[in-house]
């Protein structure tokens, strides 16, 4: 599997005809560290939380506003999937072809057998200016809640809006 990474995930955005910003910063691995640089005052930023269901048969990727409060037993009912977990350092780079600290809704363009549907928070809808990594933590890619659900539907992935 050929990996994405941002300069991929750029041209990707390019090619498609999709406007977005990019900063370039210290890499952050948390919440914590994208206020820390201020990239909290840019625009909304998303979490984004890789799970599977108990039996390893299905995967989600969750983004949500960076202030959501995610219950992974409410979550799991939501989605249909019954006790969901965060899945493994392997399954991420499996399937996403990230690494922790630098999951983002890009990394469907690494799924090719689109095995990871994407949940968005419906709290998202309309956002004009979300946050989110380019497959790498050193830069963040501005974009809006609009264009984001367009890219990521070009890619072949199944995307939902569910109210977390």
């Amino acid at each position: 599997m050929e990996i994405k990474m941002k300069e991929q995930v750029f041209e990707f955005l390019e090619q498609e005809k999709i406007p977005y910003d990019v900063t370039e910063h210290e890499p952050v691995y948390t919440m914590e560290d994208m206020e820390r640089v201020g990239l909290d005052k840019l625009g909304t930023l998303c979490k984004n939380l890789f799970i599977r269901d108990a039996k390893g048969k299905s995967y989600f990727l969750i983004t949500a506003s960076n202030d959501t409060a995610i219950n992974l037993k409410e979550l799991g009912e939501k989605l249909g999937a019954g006790k969901v977990s965060f899945a493994s350092a392997e399954r991420l780079q499996q399937y996403l072809g990230v690494t922790a600290g630098c999951v983002s809704p890009f990394g469907v363009l690494n799924d090719a057998e689109h095995k990871v549907e994407v949940i968005f928070d419906q709290k998202l809808q309309g956002e004009k200016r979300l946050g989110v990594h380019p497959n790498e933590h050193d830069a963040t890619v501005w974009i809006s809640f609009s264009d984001l659900q367009k890219a990521l539907k070009k890619t072949g992935s199944s995307v939902k809006i569910l109210k977390l």
